[in-house]
Parts: structure tokens; C-alpha cells; sequence
């Protein structure tokens, strides 16, 4: 079996990287700067299930050792025109994309330029972030998800991906309804971005707030609704647990998309909040909090493209 993962981030090179260590053949397509730092330092991971400077293959071209029975994409959702390009040549008759990024119009795009039968559904949740010098530093969770979208049996490469994930040591794995597990995410993800990057703080801080936990309440509903009316509500339970996490007194739970904008880096609000608030629009359901949040992304990236962050 022949992995290829696009991107060496704190998701796909913390995965790939333990999926190398355990045996597993494993390629990332890298632009020219990072490919050049890995291949002469290894991938080096620090982590609490073990720190590690791992040799792993790089290429800098999609056509390099392909064609590619799994093809991961672990890139920023605002990089997937570009990354689709990247890894076309590297896509044969039988290869399966698994796509790792937030939100859900990507899949659109994916089916569009490869066919939905090449496309798996995918998600991460490896936490994470790089640090200076490019180290992966993975702080805890290190799970992935997928699956096939049209609720079949797998596929003999996503079995396998899923053998080779519990080699590795990465929890989750081989998910039949990856589906509602892609939505229980994206109504956590559009929860915590809109408000964590619209109040700038942490869940904590905006706990702190007289009305920071009902509005976050109402911005879950919100998304909920949203995922009820596509026809994937997710259970009593899911919203229970969420509602816990994301209301939670003293929490350091915070969305990385607050953290790019504090470095003034592009952002995913219209993968992750745009998207949602246009569904709702879809199906005639108000949602003012995700309105607002977005709106608040817009501004952000206004601001940026003219320069005025600096």
C-alpha cells in the first residue's frame, strides 16, 4: 500500500510521520522550502506519546512514485484549488482521496475535477500546531476519521488505511457513517471559529462574559438547525457533549483560526462559517450570531488584502 499526503502540518505530518514509523510507505508532497528542511532534518515531532526526528520520503511533484493508492490531503481549505492541481498527477484508476479539511465544500470541488468515486470522506482530530523551526508539536488527541460517503462497505485501501492507522497507533479510523461524523464536527467547528475569532479569547474567556455562554448556546443551535435540515441532525448526546465543551468555565479550548488571525495569516472563515451561514439562508433559518461572526471574518480579511494589519 502507498500512501501520499499532501503536507507535513500538525495534521498530516503528525500522522504520516508515525505511519513511517511504523513501516507503513508513506510519501509527502511538499512545496520546495519545506520539502528541502525535511529531507535534511526529518520530520521532528514532539509529542506525549513520544518525541521523534523522523527520516520520511518527500517529493515536490504529484507525478514523483505515483500513482497512489491513498492520496491524504492535509491542507488549509483555502489551498485546495492549488492542492488539487498538486496531486493530479498522482491519482490512478483505482486511487481514493481522503481529504482531511474543515467544513464541507470541498467535496464539491473534489467530486468535480476527480469523480465521486475517488473521493472518501476525512477528518482529523490531532491536535496540534507547528512551532518555529517547523517541529510538530502534538499537545494530545490523535485521531482521524473516514470512510465512504455513499454508505458502502469500504474499500479494500481504506481497510487498509485503517490496519495501517492502528499499526501506527492513531485512534478512530474506519468510520461507516462518515457522513454525521463530518457534520458533528462542522457544528462544533463553526461554533468555536465564529465566536472564538469574533470575541478574540479562548472558550474560558468568553465564559467570562456575562452573555458568552448563552450566545454561544444560541451559535450552536444555530448550526444544529442547519444540520437537521441537510438531514444529518446529530443525536441528543452529541449536542449535550458539545454544549459541555463549548461552555465550559475556565476551558483553554480555543479555535485555530483565532490563532491565524493573530498572526495575520489568511483564514477559513468561509469554509468553516460562510458556508454554514449560507445553508441556514438555504433553508430559511435564522441565524444571527453566525450573521455576525462572519461578518467579522470578512472585515478581518477586508482589512488584510489592503494591508492593514501590519
Amino acid at each position: 500500500m502507498k500512501i501520499l499526503i499532501l503536507g507535513a502540518g500538525a495534521v498530516g505530518g503528525y500522522w504520516g510521520a508515525r505511519l513511517t514509523q511504523a513501516g507503513i510507505d508513506t510519501t509527502f508532497l511538499l512545496r520546495e522550502k519545506r520539502a528541502e528542511k525535511v529531507r535534511t532534518e526529518g520530520l521532528v515531532v514532539k509529542s506525549p506519546k513520544g518525541d521523534a526526528v523522523v527520516p520520511v520520503k518527500v517529493v515536490t511533484k504529484g507525478g514523483e512514485g505515483g500513482p497512489y493508492d491513498v492520496i491524504v490531503l492535509a491542507c488549509k481549505a483555502y489551498d485546495l484549488d492549488s492542492a488539487m492541481e498538486s496531486i493530479a498527477p498522482a491519482v490512478g484508476a483505482d486511487t481514493v482521496i481522503v481529504p482531511m479539511l474543515n467544513g464541507h465544500a470541498h467535496f464539491a470541488a473534489l467530486d468535480a475535477k476527480f469523480g465521486a468515486v475517488h473521493v472518501a470522506g476525512g477528518l482529523a482530530r490531532i491536535s496540534g500546531m507547528l512551532g518555529p523551526n517547523g517541529e510538530i508539536l502534538h499537545s494530545g488527541a490523535s485521531g482521524v476519521s473516514f470512510g465512504e460517503r455513499d454508505g458502502k462497505p469500504a474499500r479494500a485501501s481504506l481497510v487498509e488505511l485503517d490496519a495501517a492507522c492502528k499499526k501506527a497507533g492513531i485512534d478512530g479510523g474506519l468510520n461507516d457513517n462518515i457522513n454525521q461524523d463530518l457534520w458533528d464536527k462542522w457544528i462544533m467547528l463553526s461554533t468555536i471559529a465564529g465566536m472564538c475569532a469574533s470575541m478574540r479569547g479562548t472558550i474560558g474567556d468568553i465564559m467570562e462574559s456575562e452573555d458568552g455562554a448563552a450566545i454561544v448556546a444560541e451559535t450552536l443551535e444555530e448550526s444544529r438547525k442547519v444540520a437537521v435540515a441537510e438531514g444529518q441532525a446529530p443525536s441528543d448526546k452529541v449536542v449535550a457533549n458539545l454544549k459541555g465543551m463549548l461552555t465550559a468555565k475556565g476551558s483553554k479550548a480555543v479555535a485555530s483560526i483565532l490563532g491565524d488571525m493573530e498572526k495575520g495569516g489568511a483564514a477559513e472563515g468561509k469554509q468553516i462559517v460562510g458556508d454554514m451561514l449560507a445553508r441556514a439562508r438555504k433553508h430559511g433559518i435564522a441565524a444571527p450570531n453566525l450573521r455576525y461572526a462572519y461578518a467579522h471574518l470578512q472585515t478581518y480579511e477586508a482589512r488584510r488584502a489592503r494591508g492593514g494589519l501590519k
